[in-house]
């Protein structure tokens, strides 16, 4: 199979953010080139961008259906072998179902869906097909968040029995108090976002960080949103109590609507001999907890670190990566897995922390509007 593998690109046109991540990660390790796209809802604004970005435009379709229909047509040796879908939330499903039922491997950004039943039927259809499938939860990619994960399944830091993740941003508090200004955004829109913002958008991340870190899974929650305004439907703001495996306890604190942050992502995990602190804002340094010796601090690059850590690492110490790093990543490992190479399960995550994301929102918003109980994940 030639170095080089062919993506497709859906969304992330003009100047979203998102799509710049995604295209400066595939070009990281060289493992990826664009052949085709629908970087926006219309032919002309994408035919622009893709001349822009210097991609041939001769594959850069009208609509995603059209795209299907004529990379469909090509000799399996040039068409898309994997596509992106980085567009709003309601259209990860359409998009990813129909790319898996055509053969295409897909990689997906999260929420996977905008419904758990969507999320499992996605599940049921990979299952068929057998295609390469990976949900683009970034901060899984930072080396030091995966050295952290290697250390708690060495028992590092023993028998685990407290966690606390916090992600908190600000960006949403300007406009959450100007009816006319909310009424423009579409994560704010539940026909397009799915039935969560703040939970659905940024406090997944951190339960999918404790997840992978501690490689235990959340099995209850009791949860309490903000929602501050009686005519805003989507949680601004929330908190969630959660119960894992081995009667390990923890919480999880999201806000969009916190003054000032910008994108405060932290997890702290904590054991019978130690515990880790990771923050996102700092990510080259891992914080280990010792009791009653001096706090240790882990960097990355070092050869102390382990495999899964350095293969994530592209530069000596003491030269910062960040998230276009972690994102690249990602996509190393989804690039080694549709070539049939060995790779750690910890270098991408898959469907299924897809559709273990999408449980825990519906259930965080159950939780609370059945008046902050405790509720039961599958």
């Amino acid at each position: 199979m030639p170095k080089k593998i062919r993506l497709g690109i859906l969304g992330g046109g003009g100047d979203s953010l998102i799509g710049v991540l995604h295209r400066v990660a595939s070009f990281i390790n060289d493992n990826y080139e664009i052949v085709g796209a629908v970087f926006n809802p219309d032919l002309e604004d994408s035919m622009a961008f893709a001349k822009e970005i210097d991609v041939p435009t001769n594959r850069i379709y009208k609509d995603f259906d059209t795209l299907i229909e004529e990379e469909m047509k090509l000799p399996e040796d040039q068409r898309i072998q994997v596509c992106s879908i980085l567009t709003p939330n309601f259209l990860h499903f359409p998009m990813a179902k129909k790319l898996l039922d055509n053969g295409f491997h897909v990689i997906c950004e999260k929420p996977m869906t905008t419904t758990y039943e969507e999320a499992k039927i996605l599940q049921e259809t990979l299952k068929k097909v057998g295609k390469v499938f990976a949900v683009t939860h970034t901060y899984t990619g930072y080396p030091m968040v995966r050295q952290m994960r290697e250390m708690i399944k060495e028992g590092v830091i023993g028998k685990v029995h407290k966690v606390d993740a916090q992600y908190y941003q600000g960006w949403m508090n300007p406009i959450i108090h100007d009816k006319e200004k909310r009424g423009t955004v579409w994560r704010l829109d539940p026909k397009k976002a799915g039935i969560s913002s703040c939970m659905g958008d940024i406090g997944v991340h951190a339960f999918n960080m404790i997840e992978f870190t501690t490689g235990l899974q959340v099995k209850s929650l009791l949860c309490d949103f903000n929602y501050m305004y009686d005519d805003n439907v989507m949680d601004m703001d929330g908190t969630a109590l959660i119960r894992l495996d081995n009667n390990v306890k923890g919480v999880i604190r999201a806000s969009q609507v916190a003054t000032g942050e910008e994108n405060n992502l932290t997890i702290a995990i904590y054991g019978q001999k130690g515990g880790f602190k990771w923050e996102q804002e700092n990510p080259n340094y891992l914080y280990k907890l010792n009791d009653p010796e001096p706090l240790q601090v882990y960097k990355p690059g070092h050869e102390y670190n382990s495999k899964l850590s350095l293969d994530g690492t592209k530069l000596p110490p003491g030269h910062p990566e960040g998230i276009f790093d972690a994102m690249a990543n990602i996509y190393l490992g989804v690039a080694k897995a549709i070539r049939g190479e060995d790779y750690n399960s910890g270098e991408f995550p898959t469907m299924t922390d897809g559709v273990r994301g999408l449980n825990f929102i519906e259930n965080t918003v159950a939780s609370h509007k059945q008046g902050n109980v405790w509720v039961d994940m599958d």
